[in-house]
């Protein structure tokens, strides 16, 4: 059977133990993936694992710090035993140690899928569109077929995605606007950054901005950068309001959604 071992960088200790038992594992910080990394320099979703042709597959998901296997990034590539997966700080073992006649059967009908102990919980908008495609009321009815008055809202309607826009007011940036249409967004001078600070003692990493469930939370990335929104001091994760203005260091930012 096939199994992912989760570590912290170089540390032998095993985080977490995940049989591949769907045929399609996902990898990231939101707790919808099958393995989830809760550590800022993860992407919401991050990796997928899938069987693919007789063999696992890993795919980068557009993550913003990559995926790297043995050492060398990738976007898409066949695993083989004892493959390292590097996923931001941590570190993802790919073992397969099944012998010819069960990677044969996998081959026919993909791995079988062992005994499931806990059911995942479906992502909220995910369960909406599930539900709505499969009750397909008729049109001004609920869905049990009950009809309700045209002015209620209708509770399964996503709502409409926004979009974050970030615009510098003072200091040095490689851009005056930002549009924020990643899960994951890096502020600061490293080349991995999307809003890139000048400066010589800009700091590499200063704040991270993550997007989930339609809202938008910044926290702060390195240790002794100064993060601040209106003045005051960020030290966790804080929801970002329309209006708020970001200091980092001598550059401001403010934040507000697109129209």
């Amino acid at each position: 059977m096939a199994k992912l071992y989760l570590r912290f960088e170089q540390s032998d200790q095993v985080l977490k133990e995940v049989p591949l038992a769907q045929t399609s594992t996902t990898i990231g910080r939101l707790p919808d993936n099958n393995l989830q990394i809760d550590n800022l320099a993860v992407s919401g979703h991050h990796a997928r694992i899938s069987w693919e042709q007789g063999q696992y597959i890993v795919e980068d998901l557009g993550s913003l710090n990559g995926t790297y296997v043995n050492n060398e990034r990738v976007g898409k590539t066949a695993l083989r035993h004892g493959d390292q997966v590097k996923i931001g700080k941590h570190v993802v073992e790919f073992k397969h140690e099944g012998n010819a006649m069960v990677f044969a059967a996998a081959a026919k009908g993909g791995p079988a899928a062992p005994k499931l102990e806990a059911t995942m919980m479906l992502d909220t908008k995910q369960a909406r569109e599930k539900i709505a495609d499969k009750s397909a009321p008729a049109p001004g009815a609920g869905p049990l077929g009950i009809s309700r008055p045209t002015w209620m809202a209708d509770p399964f309607v996503a709502p409409k995605d926004r979009i974050g826009l970030l615009s510098t007011l003072q200091g040095r940036t490689d851009q005056e606007k930002y549009v924020l249409t990643s899960k994951m967004t890096m502020i600061g001078k490293s080349k991995m950054a999307s809003i890139r600070l000048k400066g010589f003692f800009a700091p590499t990493t200063a704040a991270l901005i993550s997007k989930r469930d339609n809202k938008y939370f910044i926290a702060p990335s390195e240790s002794g950068a100064r993060l601040k929104i209106n003045g005051d001091d960020v030290i966790g994760q804080r929801e970002l309001a329309a209006g708020d203005i970001i200091e980092v260091g001598k550059v401001k930012l403010a934040f507000t959604y697109q129209e």
